[in-house]
């Protein structure tokens, strides 16, 4: 089975939507998890691949190990299938595109760019090489970029799947571009290897090309072995010399001059890029991708009882439906939908009313029986009094200002927003109405004086209480005796001191002979 068509289910379970893209290897289909409900990618191999029995070993293993691998740098590998035909892997879908496809679109990135991308695949490679696990074909194509700009990397071992094939001199297993040396001559493979690799991308992220070519597969891998990777100076401008210096690092032909694995090149990454302060850089999502292009159209998610994946989240129309009361037969009154612009609320019975002025004194306050002190008339009796005069950037208040009580009452506040930062806090908060407070002030506050005729025409209702004098356990005698214990303690601590310093420890000091 060479291709899926629309509609075919794998395993009972997953039903291709569409195809994403294509491959030398594999084929990418959008599908659908008929038991969960969401989409997924299948990525399906070609037959060639399906009838290799030790192909087929080593993709069960590497897809074994990959799918206990979850980092948000790697795309997760949920299912697979290595019986029978066809040969399957169900992974994570990605809805962005690829970073060839980025390049392709918006040609070289900028330094800063650049590290930004690498620093994702770099952190996604290390999860991959601290389980052991070698990628082996690290390259633009396998760099993905989702839809909420996270970037990740995929298709891990399915080089090292392929690696059954005899490696003759005509025939060089891999991508070309982005080989290592030791891929070429078929050493031992590393995480270093990777490293490699990785250097490759990071050439072409800055400039556009890969460092090698050549008229056929084999003189073009062959180029590695002989030559060094350039400086990615020399191939355009705007390149920092300590980012020439990693370029030559992971690439270096000698396994052992590189960085070991990803997470040694992460740290000199990080180490270059605050060096150079480079700035933080989102990674832009591909518009012209097959994966874009592919996410634009809806999802069949006929036969299962699920919404388009794809539709943003609904809202229940609760406008007619009755409420439904589980266990009695009352839906007679539909469910009540709150205005959008709140109705006035009635006026409450004086009765029910909560004055602040019926309120209990707290802790710290003191009822004042008297008449209001000074200045604390409502806003509606008392005149509008202008700003006082001496604070800088204080607007007069007119009558016609709807809070001008509380401006009066705060002006000192008032000055420290004066200007531009006033009327933009002005625009942000809404008007504020200030309410009337009950005679409550605290016993500690000074009292402002009353009129004299104010004075005059209230009686004195109560007399003033006498000042209650503070309980105390301490007395002047227990005090003094104290103090006379301590002397006495200090002089014998002095006496001792000066005898013994004497020199006449046997004897008795002269004063006390």
């Amino acid at each position: 089975m060479t291709q899926l068509e629309v509609g075919d289910v794998l395993e009972h379970r997953y039903r291709i939507d569409r195809p994403i893209a294509r491959g030398g290897m594999s084929t990418v289909y959008r599908c659908v998890d008929l038991r969960l409900g969401r989409a997924l990618a299948a990525k399906v191999m070609h037959d060639q691949y399906s009838q290799d029995a030790v192909f087929i070993h080593r993709f069960r293993r590497e897809a074994r190990a990959m799918a206990q691998l979850t980092h948000p740098n790697l795309v997760n590998v949920y299912d697979f299938s290595a019986e029978g035909d066809p040969v399957y892997l169900i992974m994570e879908l990605i809805t962005g595109g690829t970073l060839r496809e980025l390049t392709a679109e918006r040609g070289p990135m900028p330094p800063h760019a650049a590290v930004a991308v690498m620093r994702s695949v770099l952190t996604g490679l290390s999860a991959v090489h601290d389980k052991g696990l070698v990628h082996r074909d690290i390259k633009p194509d396998n760099v993905l970029i989702n839809g909420d700009h996270t970037v990740k990397l995929a298709d891990f071992g399915l080089v090292r799947a392929t690696s059954s094939q005899t490696v003759t001199s005509n025939q060089i297993v891999g991508t070309v571009s982005y080989l290592s040396p030791e891929q070429v001559t078929g050493e031992h493979i590393t995480p270093a290897s990777d490293v490699y690799s990785a250097g490759i991308v990071l050439f072409e992220l800055l400039t556009g090309t890969v460092p090698f070519s050549g008229d056929t597969p084999l003189v073009h891998a062959m180029n590695r072995l002989e030559n060094d990777v350039p400086k990615p100076s020399s191939r355009i401008a705007g390149v920092p010399s300590l980012i020439d210096a990693i370029v030559a690092t992971a690439t270096s032909s000698d396994v052992n001059e590189r960085f070991a694995d990803a997470r040694e090149f992460l740290a000199a990454l990080d180490d270059v890029a605050e060096e150079l302060n480079l700035p933080t850089y989102l990674v832009p999502v591909p518009h012209n991708s097959a994966a874009a292009r592919t996410a634009a159209a809806p999802t069949n998610m006929q036969g299962i009882d699920a919404a388009n994946v794809f539709e943003p989240t609904g809202f229940i129309d609760t406008s007619e439906s009755a409420t439904e009361v589980f266990g009695s037969d009352i839906a007679q009154d539909a469910t009540s939908v709150f205005p959008s612009e709140p109705e006035p609320l009635a006026e409450p019975d004086i009765s029910e009313r909560d004055f602040p002025r019926e309120r209990e004194p707290l802790s710290f306050e003191t009822r004042y029986d008297g008449p209001p002190p000074v200045g604390n008339t409502p806003a509606a009796d008392a005149p509008v009094r202008p700003s006082p005069q001496g604070i800088p950037g204080m607007p007069p208040v007119t009558p016609g200002t709807a809070s001008a009580a509380g401006a009066a009452g705060i002006a000192g506040a008032g000055a420290a927003g004066a200007g531009a930062t006033g009327a933009a806090a002005s625009s942000n908060y809404p008007e504020t109405r200030l309410t009337p407070q009950p005679n409550l002030v605290h016993a500690q506050a000074p009292q402002a004086p009353a009129r004299e005729e104010s004075r005059a025409a209230t009686p004195a209702t109560a007399e003033s209480e006498p000042t209650v004098k503070p309980l105390s356990n301490r007395s002047p005698v227990g005090f003094i005796v104290w103090l006379v214990i301590v002397g006495i303690i200090i002089a014998g601590v002095g006496i001792a001191g000066w005898w013994f310093g004497s020199g006449y420890y046997g004897g008795t000091p002269i004063f006390l002979r």
